[in-house]
This record gives C-alpha cells, sequence and structure tokens, in this order.
C-alpha cells in the first residue's frame, strides 16, 4: 500500500489540525525548497528523518539491451537519498 499525495496532504492535515488546503501548500512548499537546493549543489537534511544531497555520475560505457551495442553515457547529476536514524527505527518494526 502506498500514499498517494492527495492521501498524504489528507494525513498531514489530520496530524497537524489544519485545513487540507494549508496541509497542500506546506507541502508543496517543502518540495519546491528541496528542489531548489539540490539544483544549487545544496545537501537537505531533516535529523532523524531523512537527507537528500546532489551526487555527480561520471561518464561511462553503457550497453543497448535490445542490440548489444555499446553505448557512451555522458556524466550527470543524480539524487542520493538516505534515511535518518527515526524513519529506520520505524520500518523495522
Amino acid at each position: 500500500m502506498s500514499l498517494n499525495k492527495s492521501e498524504l496532504v489528507s494525513a498531514i492535515a489530520a496530524k497537524a489540525e489544519i485545513n487540507k488546503s494549508e496541509a497542500e501548500a506546506a507541502l508543496n512548499a517543502f518540495q519546491e525548497v528541496l528542489i531548489e537546493s539540490l539544483a544549487k549543489g545544496e545537501a537537505v537534511k531533516v535529523t532523524g528523518f531523512l537527507s537528500a544531497e546532489r551526487v555527480e555520475r561520471a561518464a561511462r560505457t553503457g550497453r543497448n539491451p535490445r542490440t548489444g551495442e555499446e553505448i557512451s553515457i555522458p556524466a550527470n547529476f543524480g539524487v542520493k537519498l538516505s534515511a535518518g536514524s527515526l524513519l529506520k527505527k520505524a520500518v523495522a518494526k
């Protein structure tokens, strides 16, 4: 089972005792701050919950799975997410 965005907004609104539009605005703001920070190369850390950082991926040679032909994959950036201690404890139960 997983929560979609509207279900997450409803759950946040209930926990924080705010209305759904305020919860959605807060979730959207968090998303925007996370994206803007990572785009600038800044790590985002919420102690105990998660950390996100932009990582550089080196250029490499790959293989087309259909043809077996070697292809060149250029250097790029990715995102590394790490679970914090509270999140790890919650899923270990």
